[in-house]
């Protein structure tokens, strides 16, 4: 396995120049046909999940292929699914750099991005385009809304991206919880949720109707949400009848990180010091829903144990990025391998 070596030379660059490379790295080595260097064959597990099946229980997280432009070269790493984006209507910048930045002796990275990206239409493209797509792979879209779109029309913003990419999404997964868009986490709250999920769901049920086909919607919410929050986004999803919830985003915490080089960065924090309050809270949301929602893991995967962790806390599926970063296709591996004909052994986990 080449992947360490990859690394060590990919962790000399600055950390955004070095993301950009090692994804183009990824894609010619996959169109030279020499993806087998980084990634043995894909783990057989599959699971029905949002009523989708998925060929086993590891996929990859959003945020690592914002523009969908390296889909087939990330599905041969042995992801059973691919989720790309977070998208927005139109192209945006992001915020200035230097606005990544990683923590090697935590495992971590903290970033404050704020949804740069090409676009919902230069996405749409690149994902028409995609074999994994074409060969009916497991593709999920995260969208979001423009970092100059008041938060009062933000609702607009998700039904068109909605709109846009329904006829080639497997499932949609609506991103209210990144912390590097202004307010965007006020949407969380209970009457803009409401709002939000209420015109998300109708217009769920015009595309269906329109395309004869269901796509599932997944809420993706944040790790720092106190007991109230939690029970009052369960009873939105609940209400709204929401087909899966992702849990969760990367956190504001610098819990495990004080006094490390570029810990008190602005950000988002995701990787290894993330684990415990992500899977506290997945596992909250998975008491308060009782098995009503299929739920995603995600938050500081470093190994197959953390894995199991999540699937122990009410998850079905689970997601990397972090843990992708630091260990490589490895990770993949171990983790579906570990999760391997492991189903849910509590009701909070048992509904699909």
């Amino acid at each position: 396995m080449i992947y360490p070596l990859l690394r060590r030379a990919l962790f000399v660059l600055e950390a955004e120049k070095a993301h950009g490379f090692g994804l183009s790295a990824l894609s010619f080595l996959h169109a030279g046909g020499l993806s087998g260097l980084l990634a043995d064959r894909r783990v057989h597990d599959p699971v029905e999940v949002m009523g989708l099946s998925f060929p086993n229980k590891v996929g990859l997280a959003a945020g690592l292929d914002k523009d969908g432009a390296h889909i087939d070269a990330l599905a041969a790493m042995g992801f059973g699914h691919i989720e790309v984006g977070t998208v927005t209507p139109r192209p945006q910048p992001g915020n200035p750099r230097p606005r990544l930045f990683r923590l090697p002796e935590a495992q971590a990275i903290i970033n404050r991005m704020g949804f740069n990206n090409q676009g919902v239409d230069a996405l749409l493209e690149r994902v028409k385009r995609a074999e994994f797509v074409r060969q009916g792979g497991v593709l999920g879209i995260n969208i979001g809304k423009n970092a100059d779109t008041p938060i009062e029309k933000a609702a607009e913003d998700y039904v068109l991206c909605l709109q846009k990419v329904y006829a080639v999404a497997s499932y949609v997964a609506i991103n209210i919880s990144s912390p590097n868009t202004k307010n965007l986490r006020d949407l969380q709250q209970d009457a803009a949720l409401d709002t939000l999920l209420s015109r998300l769901k109708a217009e769920q049920r015009v595309l269906a109707e329109q395309q004869g086909r269901y796509v599932p919607l997944a809420l993706k919410i944040a790790p720092d949400l106190d007991e109230a929050q939690i029970t009052a986004i369960a009873d939105a999803v609940r209400r709204h009848r929401m087909d899966g919830v992702i849990a969760a985003n990367t956190t504001l915490s610098r819990v495990g990180v004080e006094k490390l080089p570029h810990g008190d960065e602005a950000g988002g924090l995701s990787g290894q010091p993330e684990f415990r309050l992500a899977t506290t809270t997945l596992g909250k949301l998975a008491h308060a829903l009782q098995g009503e929602t299929p739920l995603i893991g995600v938050g500081g995967i470093m190994k197959g144990e953390d894995a199991r962790a999540k699937i122990a806390a009410g998850a079905r599926l689970v997601q990397l990025y972090t843990g992708f970063i630091y260990h490589g296709p490895k990770l993949v591996r171990e983790v579906a391998a570990s999760l391997q004909n492991n189903a849910p052994n509590n009701a909070h986990g048992a509904a699909s």
